[in-house]
């Protein structure tokens, strides 16, 4: 009976359909003294699981790290933020205008200067708004053809 069960497990392990108790109960048989003559073929595969198991590795695997100099990299990008800060201070010292101060731009002490800039700034306002409206006409009779051709 015993020998049945066997041979059905052994049939089910080849297929890879068996669980890992039934896989251990075929490594006690196979270890076991008592094999059937017909299965002592199977005996050294079974062996060989046991015997690799108790196995250990004595062999040291050398690990290659790659070693980062650090220092460099740090220096490096120190040296490209004061090199960033310094870059942003020099422009903005010739950016600004150093004749006249922030506090002084729109002030006027006398009121008929102050009439003249007024109309001048909205004069170029006037202007600029009226390029613009005039780059809508071209749309709107772009709009009309396309209505045309297309006839929404």
């Amino acid at each position: 009976m015993e020998l049945d069960r066997i041979e059905n497990i052994l049939e089910k392990y080849f297929q890879g359909e068996t669980t890992i108790a039934e896989e251990k109960e075929l490594k006690d048989y196979f270890s076991s003294p008592n094999v059937a003559q017909h299965l002592e073929q199977y005996q050294p595969m079974f062996g060989y699981f046991s015997q690799v198991k108790q196995q250990k590795s004595t062999q040291e695997i050398p690990l290659q790290t790659k070693k980062r100099n650090v220092a460099w990299l740090s220096i490096a990008a120190s040296a490209v933020v004061l090199l960033g800060i310094g870059t942003y201070f020099f422009a903005g010292e010739q950016n600004a205008a150093p004749t006249v101060a922030q506090s002084e731009l729109g002030t006027y002490d006398n009121p008929e200067e102050a009439l003249k800039a007024t109309q001048k700034a909205l004069a170029l306002l006037s202007n600029n708004v009226n390029v613009g409206i005039g780059s809508v006409q071209y749309i709107n009779e772009y709009e009309q053809s396309k209505n045309k051709i297309f006839k929404q």
